[in-house]
């Protein structure tokens, strides 16, 4: 089972102490910062040790992110990122189905020889149905003055030189619109690293990169290990990782979950030669408050690049993958 948790907005509003469910005996009463952060340090190591990957982790293809990636800056509006988050697509060209020959995955340590999809099959994996209708607005873009389509996302502009403009609302109601496509690559973490991956490149009208759908046939892709986990909660005071936002050389950027009244979101890093864990520290209210899941972005810098090191949760030994947003 791929650990890749995205949002988790639970507002529970219910008068409590803010320890988080599941939470485990509290630190001792005036523990130094240090002293509360031990039990973290005891449990990664435990996590650590217990990080056992198969032959598959060392030399196949387990990717570690979507299978939908974007190269570059696509220069999204608030509409155009919300309609390509919910995978809202159409197309005005014809979708090859012819499968290529194999593709090749080049990794730090080596290549792979792997079996590619075609770009029909691709797009039907890209593209996850249409926005929702809005009143007045057509799902299909109106021609631009001189013809042409209108650009999802800009304004509705009908023909001729007084013709009325009616700015975009709120919930998108045009799919983005594929122009092109191409076969390339796009870079992956993956198990093994940074690696390119053989892709289908599609263009998308009003975006400034094309968007990748990686090509690998499902056969040729390793799932990520499940998790040995542990029965034992979390010692008060440490949360998890909800979720892995981005892997940049030695910087990692993620969200960890803590109640509504916590303070002193600490990130904590346990690192070694084969493994990284994260986690959290935070302080605990001591008054009421509402039972409530927060998620908090913290940023951790390592004492070297990742490389092709596995970044696990302090809750478990289950790998995080990157969530892209």
């Amino acid at each position: 089972m791929r650990r890749s948790l995205a949002l988790l907005g639970l507002p529970l509003l219910v008068l409590a102490g803010c320890a988080t469910p599941g939470s485990g005996p509290a630190a001792p009463t005036g523990a130094t910062p240090d002293q509360r952060w031990a039990a973290f340090d005891q449990r990664a190591a435990e996590v650590a040790d217990a990080w056992r990957p198969g032959q598959a982790w060392r030399s196949g293809y387990v990717p570690l992110e979507d299978a939908t990636v974007l190269t570059g800056d696509p220069g999204f509006t608030g509409e155009t990122k919300l309609v390509f988050t919910n995978g809202w697509f159409r197309h005005q060209i014809p979708m090859p189905t012819a499968t290529p020959p194999d593709g090749t995955i080049r990794f730090p340590d080596g290549t792979l020889r792997v079996p590619l999809v075609s770009a029909a099959e691709a797009y039907a994996q890209l593209d996850k149905g249409d926005p929702p209708p809005c009143e007045g607005r057509p799902m299909a873009p109106p021609p631009a003055p001189g013809g042409g389509v209108a650009k999802p996302g800009g304004p509705t502009i009908q023909p001729g030189p007084d013709g009325p403009v009616s700015t975009a609302v709120d919930t998108p109601c045009v799919p983005l619109t594929v122009t092109g496509v191409t076969l390339g690559s796009a870079p992956v973490r993956t198990s093994r690293g940074q690696a390119e991956v053989p892709a289908w490149l599609f263009t998308v009208e009003g975006m400034r990169v094309p968007v990748a759908r990686l090509a690998v046939a499902a056969g040729a892709i390793g799932a990520v290990p499940e998790g040995v986990g542990t029965d034992r909660p979390l010692t008060d005071g440490v949360v998890s990782v909800q979720s892995l936002d981005g892997v940049d050389g030695t910087r990692l950027d993620y969200r960890v979950g803590v109640g509504a009244c916590d303070t002193g979101v600490t990130p904590l890093v346990l690192e070694r030669d084969d493994v990284v864990v994260l986690g959290a520290g935070v302080t605990r209210s001591t008054g009421p408050c509402t039972l409530q899941l927060v998620l908090k972005p913290v940023s951790v810098t390592l004492k070297a690049p990742l490389g092709d090191r596995a970044v696990l949760d302090v809750a478990g030994v289950t790998p995080l993958t990157v969530v892209r947003r």
